[in-house]
């Protein structure tokens, strides 16, 4: 027995039924985002990108930076930025915060909304004291503080900590990183074992 055959006007239609379901932004379709008319803008993404924390420098001469692939020598041994000093407090010998601190790179399209810090401590009375994000302004001759986090990190730890949140537009402008220190004993280490931006896309 013959099978009885499907019109073409009822197969043509079909087919472009089909296809307008299949278009990105069509009502159902891919890229719908459920919403049904095709035009509502998608929802932020929230994501981490770790940068390199072994490249923070020193802000003074009384903090030292180093690095040991075989044992940072504190908790574990896990290696990581080493932070040590020579001199007692928060305060730098000459003047100033006693800070490591390093440039960011953040990739168009993404606004910082915070930083995301894990780190050990030798002992919990040495510590990362502040979280700073300074934004440099064009002409380059200033930085403005756009994030001062002074929660005192001194969970002995390992441990990852986030700041307070922010909103920061790094196409303003290059964003500087700077980490407070205090130390209140000079055999003590600050193990900084990794380093993030906390970022959202822009809607």
């Amino acid at each position: 027995m013959r099978e009885p055959r499907i019109p073409a006007v009822l197969c043509l239609a079909l087919a472009v039924s089909v296809a307008l379901g299949c278009q990105p932004g069509a009502p159902g379709g891919p890229g719908d985002g459920g919403g049904g008319d095709g035009g509502g803008a998608p929802e932020p993404v929230d994501t981490v990108m770790w940068i390199n924390h072994l490249d923070m420098l020193a802000g003074d001469a009384s903090v030292r930076v180093s690095f040991n692939a075989i044992s940072s020598g504190v908790g574990g041994g896990l290696s990581g930025l080493i932070i040590e000093s020579s001199a007692l407090g928060d305060t730098a010998p000459g003047g100033g915060n006693k800070v490591v601190e390093k440039g960011t790179l953040v990739p168009p399209g993404w606004l910082v909304t915070g930083v995301r810090t894990c780190y050990e401590l030798s002992d919990a009375r040495s510590f990362i004291t502040q979280v700073r994000l300074a934004q440099v302004q064009d002409p380059p001759a200033s930085a403005v503080v756009q994030l001062d986090d002074g929660t005192d990190l001194v969970d002995a730890g390992p441990v990852c900590v986030d700041s307070t949140p922010t909103s920061i537009d790094p196409e303003a402008g290059e964003l500087l990183l700077s980490l407070r220190v205090s130390f209140a004993d000079v055999s003590d280490r600050i193990v900084v074992r990794a380093l993030g931006l906390n970022l959202r896309s822009r809607s």
